[in-house]
């Protein structure tokens, strides 16, 4: 007994659709987590002019530290590798430093 090619587009068809909703929806999560970074950089971006009025240092690595064990433990409650979760922490913050260094020179 063989299938017709309907049969079996079927289920391709099916899959495709899925696949276009998955990667729609990726799309809307990639569009809100660019603009989430550009509100977190606004924010980073007073935090800098304040430190370099101020004197104060560039970095925190304190304040780093405390960060990195917050967001490692949302990442654990959020099923998220709390190892990725760290890189990308480290990725922004040493990006915010940068910034932080260009605003006082």
């Amino acid at each position: 007994m063989t299938d017709s090619a309907e049969e079996i587009l079927e289920p391709a068809s099916a899959a495709m659709d899925e696949l276009l909703r998955l990667r729609g929806s990726i799309d809307n999560i990639d569009a809100a987590l660019v603009h989430m970074l550009a509100e977190r950089f606004k924010c980073t971006q007073k935090v800098g002019l304040l430190k370099a009025t101020h004197s104060l240092p560039p970095a925190d690595p304190a304040r780093e530290e405390r960060q990195i064990a917050r967001l490692r433990a949302l990442a654990r409650d959020a099923n998220l590798d709390p190892d990725f979760a760290e890189k990308f922490l480290n990725f922004i913050v040493k990006e915010v430093i940068r910034h932080h260094e260009a605003i006082r020179r």
